[in-house]
């Protein structure tokens, strides 16, 4: 397989967000709480505000856009924390390691912006996301919610799950 490499995009490269975003809603719509429809008429200045709110990382493999992750904060009991979401991963390329470049690269900006930990929100009864997570090092907390999007592989509940960021 190629070299997969992950970066950070700048508020200037909206529309390549805007481009893998619509593509994983338009694959994936139950992962996500928006729809390819809501977002595909958005404008520039609302995918720009999009960028300055939080960070926004960028898998490619050979030039090619094949996943992204967002990371932002939440305020937690415990202070302001960041926050993995938006996680996706073309489906050809699923199982080949990109979307743990994307959680250790959200872990890094997480970091780097002075978090002590990243929360990252998953279905209760989707195994495969819990046993992802979980593989990480992320660590169930009791945090509860009602689960944002209809999908049969999450559940009627999502639980946040926490890693911690200290060496």
């Amino acid at each position: 397989m190629a070299d997969i490499t992950v970066r950070e995009l700048t508020e200037e490269e909206w529309d390549q967000y805007r481009s893998v975003r619509l593509a994983a809603l338009q694959e994936s719509p139950e992962a996500f709480v928006a729809s390819y429809d809501e977002e595909s008429d958005y404008d520039e200045e609302y995918w720009r505000l999009r960028m300055r709110r939080s960070q926004r990382l960028l898998a490619e493999c050979d030039g090619e856009p094949v996943g992204i992750a967002s990371v932002g904060e939440v305020d937690t009991d415990d202070g302001c924390q960041g926050e993995l979401f938006g996680l996706w991963v073309s489906p050809a390329l699923r199982g080949k390691g990109i979307a743990t470049k994307l959680v250790s690269a959200g872990a890094k900006n997480a970091s780097e912006q002075g978090h002590s930990h990243l929360y990252y929100w998953v279905g209760t009864d989707n195994g495969r996301a819990v046993a992802f997570a979980s593989g990480f090092g992320f660590r169930p907390t009791d945090k509860r919610r009602p689960v944002r999007v209809e999908s049969e592989e999450d559940g009627d509940e999502e639980i946040a799950m926490v890693l911690s960021l200290a060496d």
